[in-house]
């Protein structure tokens, strides 16, 4: 076992912290509250995620939003991202939509990709502010640009179906793919569908087959639903294996 010593820069290099998380949470957790303790912006965010996750710490969703609260007032935009989280879903507080948005907003406009697709979810469907599809898909548009995953998927399928933008299937398509070669198992589920429906049935399995590894079993059994009506046999097999891959996962 690797001898991990509970220094201040050990907490603030992310390699280092992922290594103690994965090996010793507990010792993780005593790194990161002595130097949150301390000061340090950063180990106070991490406190704040361990505490909301309850890895190598006692679950505890208040003090979380707390010490998410303390890292955003000293400017740590992904803690300002995780409060509006917090407010959204109701972690440690009464949910609230209106207040989430707040806080996206104010990371959004300081340039988190994490924080305009929280916000371009809340326009998307009206929760916490007017609905406001333009304004999703241009909040889409900037966090795929930036690189987010997820945005790369939900601004193809916009594209693919021309919802509030001019159809254009062959920059769908591209987004799908780097939704999938980032290892979004949604963007790799889309980018599989759009070659299916090209012919492109050898490549298509193998991005099914990489959405069925890293997928929740939830999207596993509404996938498997649509599998089931492939036109292709291979692809309608995968089906099964959807499903049974769903029921593992929910033992």
């Amino acid at each position: 076992m690797a001898d991990f010593r509970l220094r201040r820069e050990e907490v603030l290099d992310g390699a280092q912290l992922s290594a103690m998380l994965a090996e010793s949470p507990a010792r993780a957790a005593q790194a990161i509250l002595l130097a949150a303790g301390d000061g340090e912006v950063e180990a106070q965010a991490l406190l704040g995620q361990i505490l909301l996750d309850g890895h190598g710490i006692a679950q505890d969703q208040p003090l979380a939003l707390r010490w998410f609260e303390i890292a955003a007032g000293q400017g740590h935009l992904m803690a300002r991202n995780m409060l509006g989280r917090c407010h959204e879903q109701g972690w440690g507080c009464t949910a609230d939509a209106t207040i989430a948005a707040q806080h996206y907003r104010i990371a959004t406009d300081a340039g988190l990709d994490w924080a305009m697709y929280n916000l371009a979810n809340l326009l998307a469907t009206g929760r916490g502010v007017g609905v406001d599809q333009p304004q999703a898909l241009a909040l889409y548009r900037r966090a795929a640009e930036l690189g987010h995953a997820k945005s790369m998927n939900l601004l193809g399928r916009y594209l693919e179906e021309g919802r509030h933008c001019r159809a254009d299937p062959v920059a769908a398509l591209d987004w799908y793919r780097r939704s999938a070669q980032s290892g979004h198992f949604r963007g790799q589920f889309s980018y599989a569908s759009v070659l299916a429906e090209r012919s492109q049935i050898s490549e298509a399995l193998k991005w099914y087959r990489q959405a069925m590894s890293g997928g929740h079993a939830v999207f596993l059994d509404v996938a498997a639903r649509t599998l089931e009506s492939a036109s292709h046999p291979a692809i309608q097999a995968l089906a099964q294996e959807y499903k049974e891959r769903a029921e593992r996962m929910a033992v």
